[in-house]
């Protein structure tokens, strides 16, 4: 039996140096001969010639003109690979994540089982959790319609118990590391431009369970994450309100964009509370006030 083809696509700005680390990774992969394609998003020094260099016989390169954010990015990878390959999964992964040999054959196994999955993703764990690589980042998302925020990850921080050993349907997969069926695209297209970093992972979800498809989270795939590295580099926090509130105000029913709107000065205190915790940077605080500026005006968003 023919395998199916996977393409995978690896974003990268500013960061040969966790590129080629992804990339060595994947050279270790135990699926048969996955296409391997670098988007560039516009880096500012010589990332494309080093991965060249060290790649070239291993990966193609997509070079953007600009930096043209996660959702963008990914498409134009996306976009190539389903107009030259014609490849049955797609998978999209950030350049800060290390594959296990055997995550993306995981990966395809379990969509195989039911030509119902359009999404499948891995285990995701810490790359560095004060010296452990057995922490849970993610397993996996949930959606509450009625909780303090509407997204939460299942397991983030927890060790890996039997609760997060069991192959199950989830709302969402973190887009850090996410494969899907390439029919899927042709049915819901893909991923929403608006997003810049971050909510387009989650919104791509939902359309996909919109449109009858399971997410499928699968523990027996492995992958770690160096947490917060393209975000540090760009000035961005996890605290993101009008994306936050965009996403609410397109993919749920107006009582709950109302309900989250009135939780918005909780929210503001604990995304405040976390600057100063986690980050004090004012690069990240002077972007935080520009989006919240944005969000009642309904701005589209600004590049880097």
């Amino acid at each position: 039996m023919s395998q199916p083809k996977v393409s995978v696509i690896v974003l990268n700005w500013n960061g040969a140096e966790d590129t080629a680390e992804c990339l060595e990774s994947l050279r270790k992969t135990t699926c048969p001969h996955p296409e391997v394609v670098v988007v560039d998003n516009a880096s500012d020094g010589d990332d494309v010639r080093a991965l060249k260099e060290r790649f070239g016989d291993f990966m193609q390169v997509i070079e953007n003109e600009r930096n043209r954010g996660v959702s963008e990015g990914f498409n134009a990878g996306i976009r190539h690979v389903l107009k030259t390959s014609s490849p049955e999964y797609v998978v999209m992964m950030n350049n800060d994540l290390v594959l296990d040999p055997e995550c993306l054959s995981e990966l395809v196994r379990a969509a195989e089982t039911d030509e119902r999955i359009g999404i499948v993703g891995p285990k995701i764990y810490f790359s560095d959790h004060h010296g452990r690589k057995d922490v849970i980042w993610s397993a996996g998302g949930r959606v509450r319609w009625w909780g303090i925020k509407v997204h939460s990850q299942m397991g983030e921080g927890e060790d890996d118990s039997p609760e997060y050993q069991r192959e199950r349907d989830v709302d969402w997969i973190s887009g850090c590391v996410l494969m899907f069926r390439s029919s899927l695209a042709e049915r819901i297209g893909l991923l929403n431009p608006w997003y810049f970093i971050g909510y387009e992972d989650i919104e791509y979800c939902l359309k996909a369970r919109h449109h009858g498809f399971r997410v499928v989270y699968v523990p027996s795939a492995v992958a770690w994450h160096r947490v917060g590295a393209s975000r540090r580099k760009a000035h961005l926090s996890l605290a993101d309100p009008s994306a936050y509130y965009h996403l609410i105000r397109g993919n749920f029913p107006l009582p709950v964009y109302v309900y989250q709107l009135l939780l918005m000065p909780a929210l503001l205190s604990r995304w405040g509370f976390l600057y100063l915790l986690k980050y004090r940077d004012a690069g990240m605080l002077l972007r935080f006030l520009r989006d919240l500026a944005g969000l009642p005006l309904g701005r589209r968003r600004r590049s880097l």
